[in-house]
């Protein structure tokens, strides 16, 4: 898929194919969702509201309340391509959630998939 299409998508539509990612491998929606609100900083009532709206991918990370700055310590392959080389900034964000919710079906404990150190 292009990234012109990917960017027009509803994240609505891609949001299922996460979930059936993590539940095939024990993992569950409420931890799909609290990955993405970490990540984006949007409320569970703003995500829900996002999907009911069908908001694209653009939208839905433009209008994010407040993009995690531990974000930045996402790094690693997805896909094929470094995350840390991808350019397109809007690319990069959608490859962070991309490489956080292959981590939560790889089994990671929430906490390091957040980056954080105890």
């Amino acid at each position: 898929m292009k990234k012109e299409n990917l960017y027009a998508t509803s994240f609505s539509k891609v949001y299922p194919y996460y979930i059936v990612k993590a539940e095939r491998k024990g993992r569950t929606k409420a931890e799909v969702d609290e990955i993405i609100r970490w990540l984006t900083g949007y409320t569970q009532k703003g995500l829900e509201t996002q999907l009911k709206r069908q908001t694209d991918f653009k939208t839905f990370y433009g209008k994010a309340p407040k993009m995690n700055s531990a974000r930045s310590l996402i790094t690693g392959m997805i896909c094929g391509i470094r995350i840390e080389e991808i350019e397109d900034p809007l690319m990069r964000e959608i490859r962070y959630l991309d490489k956080l919710i292959a981590d939560l079906a790889k089994g990671w404990p929430m906490e390091k998939i957040k980056r954080q150190t105890k």
